[in-house]
């Protein structure tokens, strides 16, 4: 909805019955939009859409996407009809403010809904779908008025306006059928109503393989993890420590979409015609823009299993430059049909690199950069940064375009060219990868303060909870007891960050579990059960040294485990030969009191043969 009507209001600044409604009779005879008035049109859109994040923030929090979803349709609903009956710019402009709320929640819930009920597998390409609907809504918008654009009366810009009715009904059905996002639903508490929303977003036959109770604990595990690092969800909790480098990620990547040049996109029917082309072929090529857009975001959904978000995003970065570096220089010269054509063929090629590349890439980085607890605020701060950066456009590309102003025409691109440059070099030094990765992963290496460049080659270990609060859990087994699963790839990447210490320590303790029991047998008589004594003393011994060996582990937490396995030293009267396997691995949020129980349980169970 709001791909179309920005598209419609953009498109208007060079339609003839919308310019001769609200415009002004210039010197040439024709009617214009005054600059002034293509700014405030275009910003109040932008103020409206701020109000709305801003709304966006505090309802989906407190009452769910779906439904905050809903709330925004019906809204939209009534507005339509103020912007449909305005009578002169000054109420225009009333409807555009008002019609921008509701416009400003679909921002960004939607990427944020559609990160939360998708697999890892399938994050990116729904999250960049979000890029195509908007590329389709241009689509349509640009259709409608390239099929009114020979109506002089004041149908010719009311039926755009009035199509808008034809989407709230359905979608705001669609919303209500859909399921509740299930993070949203464990932060809410509502466990079982999580576990069922998992269940509708898997299809039957997935759901023989799917077990939805380990994909809640996932969750809650990764909800919990991100409470030890940011204990609040408000507004200012996303510029507190690490979450201030996701929120600086996020902005700058939306305003991208901006500062790159993007902004000449939206007054592409009015670029065109000032480099020179007439009304009919400006929307002409204006159609042809946004087809090779969703071709490109189709391109993008190819090239993501196989291209990492960065090189990509900054792949794409670089061709723009140099196209809009190309398109500038070619209004240096004086103006000519081919020179005009030649810019429209370049724009053209520079919206189908955008909609390959930072286009739909965005949607993705700034659903998945964000902590899930705080994932909507932060995306509220970054679409209001690229509302701010969209109005400083705003303001100065209808005046670089405007005749009646500064009159650059194709020069505009010069300038955006070198704004371009500025962004690829923050991009290189700043944007992380994150590809395959999971939000816990995420997590990890944004509080362990990875480079951006390193994202990708570092091994995530979010599983490692000494390192957080100072609490280390020790998993004490034998071969028919299992107590963590070490098929999973999370303790698979910890089993390989500690392997020389592991197998070091490991092969010492079976030794002394091995031989000391031999030598007390034949040396001093004494049974199975005090070998097995002995044997689990030296293993308490060399846990500790481990204990020691973990980067942030406390000193009370030290003392509290060492007690704990003092007391089941002491408890522990084996009726076997003796301990014969152990593994020390971190579990995830374990404190001191769970480490004693996990210890008892071991005593109750017989840890011995």
């Amino acid at each position: 909805m709001e791909g179309y009507d920005l598209a419609v209001i953009f498109s208007f600044f060079a339609f003839p019955a919308f310019s001769k409604k609200y415009g002004h009779l210039t010197a040439d005879g024709s009617y214009q939009l005054t600059a002034a008035w293509q700014t405030g049109l275009t910003n109040g859109t932008c103020i409206g859409e701020m109000i709305g994040l801003a709304l966006t923030g505090i309802f989906a929090d407190k009452y769910g996407q779906r439904w905050t979803i809903i709330g925004a349709l019906t809204l939209v609903t009534c507005f339509i009809f103020i912007t449909f009956f305005s009578p002169n710019v000054h109420v225009l402009l009333v409807g555009q403010i008002l019609c921008g709320i509701p416009w400003g929640v679909f921002q960004t819930i939607t990427p944020s809904y559609a990160a939360e009920v998708v697999p890892m597998e399938l994050r990116p390409y729904l999250t960049c779908y979000v890029n195509l609907c908007w590329v389709m809504g241009q689509i349509i918008g640009s259709g409608v008025l390239r099929a009114l654009v020979d109506r002089t009366d004041e149908w010719g810009y009311r039926i755009p306006y009035a199509l808008q009715w034809v989407w709230p009904i359905p979608l705001a059905v669609g919303m209500f059928l859909a399921p509740e996002s299930p993070w949203w639903l464990v932060r809410q508490g509502r466990v079982d109503d999580a576990e069922k929303s998992l269940n509708r977003l898997t299809s039957r036959q997935g759901q023989k393989a799917f077990d939805s109770q380990k994909a809640v604990a996932a969750i809650i595990h990764t909800n919990e993890m991100e409470k030890q690092v940011t204990l609040g969800t408000s507004y200012v909790d996303c510029f507190k420590g690490i979450e201030l480098r996701r929120t600086e990620i996020c902005c700058m990547v939306w305003m991208i979409q901006i500062l790159c040049g993007g902004g000449i996109m939206a007054f592409s029917s009015y670029f065109f015609e000032r480099a020179g082309l007439n009304t009919s072929y400006s929307f002409d090529l204006s159609m042809a823009q946004y087809g090779l857009g969703a071709v490109g975001v189709f391109i993008a959904w190819s090239l993501i299993p196989w291209v990492g978000r960065r090189t990509l995003f900054l792949v794409g970065q670089i061709f723009m430059m140099i196209l809009l570096l190309i398109i500038g220089f070619l209004g240096v010269g004086p103006k000519s049909q081919p020179s005009s054509w030649a810019t429209g063929a370049l724009l053209l090629a520079y919206v189908f690199v955008y909609d390959i590349t930072v286009g739909p890439l965005t949607y993705a980085f700034v659903s998945e950069i964000p902590s899930t607890r705080l994932r909507q605020k932060t995306m509220v701060l970054a679409r209001n940064a690229y509302l701010i950066a969209n109005i400083i456009n705003n303001v100065l590309t209808p005046h670089m375009l405007n005749p009646t102003a500064w009159n650059w025409g194709p020069k505009t691109g010069l300038f955006w060219a070198g704004i371009c440059f500025l962004t690829i070099v923050w991009a290189y030094y700043r944007l992380p990868e994150p590809k395959g990765r999971t939000c816990a992963e995420l997590d990890d290496l944004f509080e362990r303060k990875i480079p951006a460049r390193q994202f990708a080659s570092t091994v995530a270990n979010p599983f490692d909870d000494g390192r957080r609060n100072g609490s280390v859990v020790v998993t004490i087994m034998a071969p028919s007891v299992t107590l963590l699963d070490v098929r999973t790839p999370a303790a698979r990447r910890q089993l390989a960050k500690t392997t020389i210490d592991l197998f070091r320590n490991i092969l010492f303790l079976l030794f002394i579990v091995r031989y000391a029991r031999v030598a007390f047998i034949h040396l001093y008589g004494y049974g199975p059960a005090a070998s097995a004594k002995m044997g689990y003393a030296a293993v308490r011994k060399s846990l500790y040294r481990i204990f020691l060996r973990l980067p942030g582990v406390r000193g009370k937490v030290q003392a509290e485990i060492k007690q704990s396995l003092d007391d089941l030293e002491k408890k522990l009267v084996p009726s076997g030969p003796g301990i014969t396997r152990y593994t020390a691995l971190p579990a995830s949020g374990w404190g001191p009191d769970q480490v004693r129980a996990e210890l008892e349980k071991l005593h109750e169970m017989k840890h011995t043969r």
